[in-house]
C-alpha cells in the first residue's frame, strides 16, 4: 500500500474507531495530501458525509485548475454521490483501494474520461467484509439500500 492509500486506510480506521463506517479518502495535489477525511455519516448525523466528500470539504476551496491536477484516493469504490463530486470538480484520477465488496459508479467515471486505478488490496477487502458482517444495517443504510426491502 503506498503512502496515500495508507493515509486513506488510517482515515477509515479512525472512522471505525468513532463508531462509523470504515471508509477513508485523501485528496492529493502535487504529491502532497491537501485534504483527508472519512465517512462521518453516523458521527455527524449527516446524509452526505462520505469519505470522499469529507476529504474534499477538508481540502477547502481550490481553484478549478488545482482540482484538475489532483488525485483522490479512496479505500472503497466511490458511490454515485461521490463520483458526481469527482466529475463536478473534474478530478482526473481516482485510486480505489477495493471494489469487491462494493462497486460504485466506476463505469460513469470511466465514460467521462476519469482514470481509475483499482488496487483490490486484500487488507481493505477484508476490512469491509468484516464491517459488513458486523453491522449490516449500518452498511446498507450507507449505500442507500434496505435489508428488508
Amino acid at each position: 500500500m503506498d503512502e496515500f492509500m495508507q493515509a486513506a486506510y488510517e482515515e477509515a480506521m479512525q472512522g471505525y474507531r468513532e463508531g462509523g463506517i470504515p471508509i477513508g479518502s485523501v485528496l492529493v495535489l502535487d504529491g502532497k495530501i491537501i485534504g483527508r477525511g472519512h465517512n462521518r455519516r453516523v458521527q455527524r448525523g449527516s446524509p452526505v458525509l462520505h469519505a470522499e466528500m469529507d476529504a474534499l470539504e477538508n481540502a477547502g476551496r481550490l481553484a478549478p485548475e488545482e482540482y484538475r491536477r489532483a488525485t483522490i484516493y479512496t479505500t472503497l469504490s466511490p458511490c454515485d454521490m461521490c463520483s458526481g463530486a469527482i466529475l463536478l470538480y473534474k478530478i482526473p484520477r481516482v485510486v480505489i483501494g477495493e471494489n469487491q465488496t462494493f462497486l460504485g459508479a466506476e463505469e460513469l467515471l470511466k465514460s467521462r474520461g476519469v482514470e481509475l486505478v483499482v488496487l483490490n488490496d486484500p487488507q481493505l477487502i477484508q476490512m469491509m467484509k468484516d464491517f459488513i458482517a458486523e453491522k449490516p444495517d449500518l452498511w446498507y443504510e450507507d449505500i442507500g439500500h434496505c435489508i428488508e426491502c
